[in-house]
């Protein structure tokens, strides 16, 4: 088996070996961002403030993943480098112990949030009228935050052992029962925004049994034991370097959801409720982006290692063209039915009036996305992990922050409305020469000809 997968990573054509992994990878993060959709499109049905509750609990979501990626793409990436060099004991060691680490972190992240629960989502961007909302929907995320951080970890591991179809089942089928759990709970059995936190935590339990399944059924190259957890100088920090780039991304995602939570409750209930739907559903169309570049890490990071670089420049090239024209389609859809798509989440016209023109906007700067994020995604996956790291940091925090304590300071809510896509152009234009020196770096190396 490890074989005949060394032979379909390295020998199979690049776009087809990328397509049957991304389509996976996609239908999984599209799927796990309707979590936050959903819960949009229901609690917002209760009111103004239980809708804002929704964004301010996303930044809490962000965090939690933010430690679960970190763990999952620093031990993933390693386990890719591992079984290119043929070690699947090796990427056992990688596995577990970016696994045992996730649930140990998600359990602290669980009892420090529900001793300071209230202070927490205050932090988080809570408004006074929106804190009821925030606690109730808040302490069910936390409660399944470890097993959120650890399913994190096994999404990654199966997709860089090639396996991303195992991945597309375990993360598919708990927003498919959150989908029918919302109503349930928060309508049929009448608890509110409680109910969206319930079925949330149920949904997330399930996906995590789910995606636990094929390490214990020996589906997978790499194994789940305590036994090979290792905190030596040669695992754990390279697990937490290689997965430097992702805390970055997702964490920084959090402490700009947080800032925009609270520049705009400066303009009330409906100004967070707004950029709550509106960061929503750029999140989802980003999801898209991500999951296309996520079917193209494992190939590059195995190819890197066994030193296949032409195959690495081919898989990021039919990568960029292909997540550009589906972007393409997308940002007119949102751009000319944005009305429509708003119109799916909320009636008030309050809120509507804010979140028109901010999707509108940041639709046109979503085609800067795939070229932005896959050149981060590829030097990830390669072991480039400082350049990834400072190509994370970008988007939502070295350039998002200070832009948009800048315009919203001067232009009061237009200037939160485009302060995102400023950000992306920023972000874009300084990503761009660090990627063009690395392929020319790379192009300079010696090719592997020795297996076909």
């Amino acid at each position: 088996m490890r074989q005949s997968r060394y032979e379909m990573m390295t020998q199979r054509p690049v776009h087809s070996l990328i397509l049957s992994l991304c389509v996976p990878t996609v239908a999984s993060m599209m799927v796990t961002n309707l979590y936050n959709l959903v819960d949009t499109y229901y609690v917002d049905r209760l009111g103004i403030s239980a809708g804002g509750a929704v964004g301010v609990v996303f930044s809490l979501m962000a965090v939690i993943q933010a430690v679960g990626f970190m763990l999952g793409h620093g031990s993933g990436t390693s386990v890719s480098f591992a079984l290119g060099q043929k070690e699947a004991e090796r990427a056992t060691t990688y596995a577990s112990t970016g696994f045992f680490l996730a649930l140990a972190c998600g359990s602290v992240l669980c009892a420090a949030g529900l001793w300071q629960l209230s202070r927490l989502m205050r932090l988080l961007g809570s408004t006074h009228s929106i804190l009821p909302y925030a606690r109730d929907y808040g302490c069910w995320i936390l409660l399944a935050a470890p097993l959120m951080a650890a399913s994190c970890v096994l999404n990654v591991v199966l997709r860089y052992e090639g396996k991303a179809l195992f991945a597309m089942y375990g993360l598919g089928v708990g927003p498919l029962l959150h989908m029918a759990g919302d109503p349930f709970f928060m309508f049929y059995l009448g608890l509110g925004i409680r109910g969206a936190g319930i079925s949330t935590a149920l949904s997330q339990t399930v996906s995590f049994g789910v995606l636990l399944v094929p390490f214990l059924t020996g589906r997978t190259q790499c194994r789940l034991t305590l036994r090979a957890v290792s905190m030596r100088a040669d695992v754990l920090p390279r697990i937490l370097k290689n997965g430097l780039p992702s805390l970055m991304r997702q964490g920084l995602m959090s402490v700009s959801s947080m800032l925009f939570n609270h520049r705009a409750a400066l303009y009330g209930d409906a100004a967070v409720a707004a950029v709550s739907i509106v960061m929503r559903i750029n999140a989802f169309l980003l999801s898209l982006i991500i999951g296309i570049g996520q079917g193209m890490q494992p190939v590059t990071g195995f190819n890197r290692s066994a030193g296949y670089n032409r195959r690495v420049k081919e898989a990021f090239a039919f990568t960029t063209f292909l997540g550009e024209c589906i972007v393409a389609v997308l940002a007119l859809a949102c751009f000319f039915g944005s009305d429509r798509i708003l119109g799916h989440f909320t009636p008030e016209e309050s809120i509507l009036v804010i979140a028109r023109p901010m999707l509108k906007i940041q639709s046109v700067t979503l085609l800067l996305g795939p070229l932005t994020v896959y050149a981060n995604q590829l030097l990830q996956s390669v072991g480039e992990s400082w350049y990834a790291t400072c190509l994370s940091a970008l988007r939502s925090g070295l350039c998002l922050v200070p832009v948009l304590l800048v315009l919203s300071g001067n232009w009061g809510l237009s200037g939160i409305q485009v302060a995102q896509p400023i950000a992306d152009g920023i972000t874009f234009l300084i990503s761009m020469p660090i990627l063009r020196a690395f392929l020319r770096r790379m192009a300079q190396e010696p090719e592997n000809r020795s297996d076909g």
